[in-house]
């Protein structure tokens, strides 16, 4: 897993948001029921979007940049990132805090949001 090489950064590294996205994945698994949604991403270095839910062969579980259309956007920060990945801290435990922001009206919005 790449994972741990994104934490361990130095300044004049080149970094891609969705190098992000299975980090994320693994926090996200279960969210959105077995329909699931697409989640767009912001973090500073750049846009992503995932897929949440079951997930069929073939199908992409993510890509670079926002989606065509998104049923919820989440902004927050790599280190944020990178502990949801890591099991440091849970998806609910990070908005609670403040360090997620999350936006949107549907389902999994609000979903993501503990309503």
């Amino acid at each position: 897993m790449g994972a741990p090489a994104l934490a361990e950064r130095r300044p004049t590294d080149a970094v891609r948001a969705h190098w992000f996205a299975l980090p994320l994945l693994r926090a996200l698994d279960g969210l959105g029921g077995p329909a699931g949604g697409v989640l767009d991403v912001r973090l500073d270095e750049g846009e992503f979007h995932v897929r949440t839910g079951v997930r069929t062969a073939g199908s992409a579980v993510y890509g670079d940049g926002p989606a065509a259309r998104a049923d919820a956007r989440i902004v927050l920060d790599a280190e944020v990132c990178l502990a949801l990945g890591s099991g440091e801290s849970t998806f609910a435990e990070a908005v609670r805090d403040g360090l997620i922001e999350v936006s949107g009206e549907g389902p999994l919005a609000a979903e993501l949001r503990g309503e």
